[in-house]
């Protein structure tokens, strides 16, 4: 993630668009404060991917898989292996008369 002050973005935007064509987000800063950012078109920021863009940078390059969404229905249930107070009983046995 590149950062960049207004004044070097104007004269240069070219340079910066070819960065963002590559898959790199541009932090654009006025007297040292983030106003904006130049990332390519279909980037979700809700996806997580503004906690870590550099992922995001590496997906595009192909150096790795982003993980699906963490869906619930994906984990069915187990069944119970043991009858309910099993690990209760076993405990007490294990304990003794302490």
């Amino acid at each position: 993630m590149k950062r960049v002050g207004l004044r070097e973005l104007k004269n240069r935007l070219s340079e910066y668009v070819r960065l963002v064509r590559a898959g790199d987000v541009v932090l654009v800063t006025d007297r040292g404060e983030v106003v904006a950012e130049l990332r390519p078109p279909g980037d979700a920021v809700s996806s997580g991917a503004d906690r870590h863009p550099g992922l995001l940078v590496l997906a595009r390059r192909g150096l790795l898989t982003l993980g699906k969404p963490n869906d619930p229905a994906a984990y069915p249930r187990m069944p119970r292996r043991l009858p309910p107070g099993t690990a209760e009983r076993l405990l007490d046995e294990e304990r003794g008369d302490r």
